[in-house]
């Protein structure tokens, strides 16, 4: 039993050292932002990479997702004859939580641990090491500019899944169940408010998921360890921890916004 504390004991200690590292890592990167106005280049290049090169999986997963959720929806609003509420069910899921949150996971998937292997064979093949003995900053050179790639590209992925998915929901719920198209646009325009439908969601809960899901990936690659075997591990990790603060950091935005 001793031992069971002793290891639990460690074990917290460790993750309480590490998100004090993590912390820090982000406080030098913020303090590095004006680089961000001497080459914006940097920034732009990395929105290609994290963001538009996501576009596929974030279009294709909107499309399916909308239909799923039109066909879900309409079988359940039929049976209280309000399946012209369609479109507004489809609306107000996709932009209050599906939208940012799939988004979200489906960005730490693919860019986020794209992000952590790169920035770890960086070190693992000493290319960070190099640039500072050239005496160029590597938070300024390679972190800054992916950060706030990050920050920039996921509210455009959100509005993008978001948009794609309405549609899936318009093709299954209109075109093949035979839902009132008048009805499925009205009753959508008539029921969603700007601020607390789409700005809550889209924008302010995707900016936050960016933050959050870009410093997880950016911080497991410089922190890990310089082998094979020690970049695979910061991969998975990226993975896991980011859904995991998605999912919370969702809880905590949906209880302070929609009290």
């Amino acid at each position: 039993m001793t031992e069971l504390f002793a290891s639990v004991g460690r074990r917290s200690l460790a993750a309480f050292e590490r998100l004090g590292r993590a912390s820090l890592f982000l406080l030098a990167v913020f303090a590095r932002f004006d680089s961000i106005f001497r080459r914006p280049s940097l920034s732009v290049i990395q929105v290609w990479a994290v963001g538009v090169q996501s576009l596929i999986i974030i279009g294709v997963s909107g499309a399916f997702v909308g239909m799923v959720l039109g066909l879900q929806g309409y079988n359940t609003l039929v049976t209280f004859g309000a399946e012209e509420s369609l479109g507004v069910v489809v609306a107000k899921s996709l932009c209050r939580e599906l939208g940012p949150v799939l988004t979200a996971l489906l960005f730490a998937g693919r860019a986020g641990s794209a992000l952590t292997a790169e920035i770890g064979l960086m070190k693992a093949t000493e290319q960070i090491p190099a640039l500072e003995m050239m005496g160029i900053d590597p938070m300024r050179r390679l972190i800054v500019p992916r950060y706030v790639a990050g920050i920039l590209s996921m509210p455009l992925l959100a509005a993008i899944f978001t948009a794609i998915g309405i549609l899936g929901g318009y093709f299954c719920g209109v075109g093949l169940l035979g839902v009132d198209e008048g009805a499925f646009w009205s009753q959508m325009r008539l029921h969603m408010a700007f601020w607390s439908d789409i700005g809550n969601g889209v924008l302010v809960k995707s900016l936050a998921f960016g933050a959050v899901v870009t410093w997880i990936a950016l911080f497991e690659g410089y922190d890990a360890v310089p082998t094979s075997e020690g970049v695979s591990q910061a991969t998975t990790r990226t993975v896991v921890n980011s859904s995991l603060a998605v999912l919370a950091l969702d809880f905590v935005l949906t209880g302070l916004m929609f009290d």
